[in-house]
């Protein structure tokens, strides 16, 4: 098994770990087909769109993979859409558990939500970042190296999501430097 594909496996059982150990109401799953195949066609697609403005592709990271699991699946189950945490702790506080600045001279993150129907595709999810220009800014940040994704649906999602179906995506980036 390559490089890539072991990464998306490790996504993949993040993501179902993290929905499986959750507490609450909602009905929330992270079934291995669709959060992969969303999750995989999104990469390609930032991909793409970074190397079509010149830009490097950006590698998957465990730790940013983690954290963006782990906060669509807390959004998913709660209810609430934020970058910060349902215990108010911002982005940034919650990706350096998992992808720490220590050791390393320099640390940036960055983060992109997106929330749609259950059936959100990957082109959809891209476009609704395209359309905002703080979105579209990460996206376009030269100084990303990493990325996580981490896609969770949830059959009835309580707060903003009025008891709907929604898929709830978070894509958390990063770069670091010894």
């Amino acid at each position: 098994m390559g490089r890539v594909p072991r990464v998306f496996a490790l996504l993949v059982a993040v993501v179902v770990v993290a929905v499986a150990a959750a507490p609450g109401s909602a009905r929330v799953r992270g079934t291995q087909s669709r959060s992969a195949q969303l999750q995989a066609a999104l990469l390609a697609q930032i991909n793409s769109f970074r190397a079509a403005h010149g830009l490097r592709r950006l590698r998957l990271s465990r730790g940013l993979t983690a954290a963006a699991g782990a906060h669509s699946a807390q959004m998913a189950r709660l209810g609430f859409f934020s970058h910060n945490s349902a215990n108010g702790q911002s982005f940034l506080q919650r990706i350096a558990r998992v992808y720490t600045p220590r050791g390393f001279r320099s640390w940036t993150v960055g983060e992109n939500l997106v929330w749609g129907g259950p059936d959100i595709a990957a082109a959809r999810a891209f476009q609704l970042w395209l359309s905002s220009p703080p979105h579209r800014a990460n996206l376009l940040d030269p100084s990303w190296r990493e990325i996580g994704l981490g896609a969770v649906h949830s059959t009835s999602a309580p707060g903003v999501y009025g008891g709907r179906s929604a898929t709830v995506v978070t894509a958390d980036f990063g770069a670091r430097t010894r």
